[in-house]
């Protein structure tokens, strides 16, 4: 069953002016509109149906998944900053199994895409969750989280090491048929090794960034404000740097690049877009405004609109430099 999209706001009297092409294609999968859920500030979907009509978004990607369920880092563990916030939740999630049962029966409700984030501790868990996935109907594609600890490997993270990047992201590629999204760390010296390694593995997009690693001292107390001493920064104070790694992914790689990275605005969106992103998440900007990725979708539509645009894909890539 598809619920009915509820549709938000009425056009202006007299007549009416067609409506542009919002479509996109990422890697295989074609979206009704570029905007999408950010991975980790949507839960699993049905946290913002009552704010959000489902329906109406590109696609809804989840909060990450691994295999077993995990419980997280011990509070603290978010706490606001200057234009942004850092978190250190520790990828807590009901894992793997609790989300087929529990979880996507309700996502599937809805017509929209529905893009697994996935995580591991090690490659062979990596595995396990995309083969998992793999059988299970209804889901788009999985975009896999290269940023988190592996444990395998005394800490290292691998998405800031390129020889395990490449090994995680071919082992993912080898394991399932799904379209896979290699979602990149920031914390690097060069984004665009890491975009043509995910390339070469055989991933069929990337999406960047996810957050800087930062942190927060109490003056008061002389402690770090976080539990875990340093967390994710996100936010519209990473904009620019998400911005200038998008642009350089873009000239870097022949597959599409999601754009991600305090994005508050359709503006923002818009940015990113003609900087090459065929799509871009909304994160963090969900928190201020549960309604902010709808916001994003109708504030594109009007920008095309207002510069008799038909079609969204006329924008991509179009910087002028």
């Amino acid at each position: 069953m598809v619920t009915k999209a509820k549709g938000k706001g009425q056009r202006a009297k007299g007549k009416e002016k067609q409506s542009p092409n919002l479509s996109v294609e990422i890697a295989g999968i074609t979206l009704k509109n570029p905007v999408m859920s950010a991975s980790g500030t949507f839960g699993y979907g049905e946290e913002y149906a009552a704010y959000v009509d489902l329906n109406r978004l590109g696609a809804v990607v989840t909060k990450g998944l691994s295999a077993r369920p995990r419980k997280g880092n011990p509070p603290p563990r978010i706490c606001e900053t200057a234009s942004g916030m850092l978190n250190a939740i520790g990828l807590e999630n009901v894992g793997a199994e609790a989300f087929i049962k529990e979880k996507l029966p309700f996502l599937r409700k809805y017509d929209t895409k529905i893009i697994l984030n996935i995580f591991g501790n090690s490659i062979e868990e990596y595995v396990e969750v995309a083969e998992i996935f793999s059988s299970v109907d209804g889901i788009a594609g999985l975009e896999v989280n290269i940023s988190c600890p592996n444990v395998k490997e005394g800490g290292i993270n691998f998405g800031t090491d390129p020889r395990l990047t490449s090994e995680v992201l071919t082992a993912v590629r080898n394991a399932t048929s799904l379209p896979v999204i290699a979602k990149l760390s920031p914390n690097v010296t060069d984004i665009t090794t890491f975009a043509k390694i995910a390339e070469d593995s055989g991933c069929n997009a990337v999406s960047l960034i996810n957050t800087l690693v930062g942190m927060a001292v109490d003056i008061k107390t002389r402690r770090p404000v976080l539990a875990n001493i340093t967390g994710g920064l996100s936010g519209p104070a990473i904009k620019p740097v998400a911005l200038r790694m998008v642009w350089q992914a873009v000239k870097a790689v022949k597959i599409p690049v999601i754009g991600i990275g305090g994005i508050m605005t359709a503006d923002d969106a818009i940015e990113f877009l003609l900087a090459g992103a065929k799509a871009v998440q909304v994160g963090t900007a969900n928190f201020v405004n549960p309604s902010a990725t709808i916001d994003i979708i109708e504030g594109i539509e009007g920008y095309l609109n207002n510069n008799n645009i038909s079609d969204i894909n006329q924008i991509i890539g179009k910087l002028q430099i």
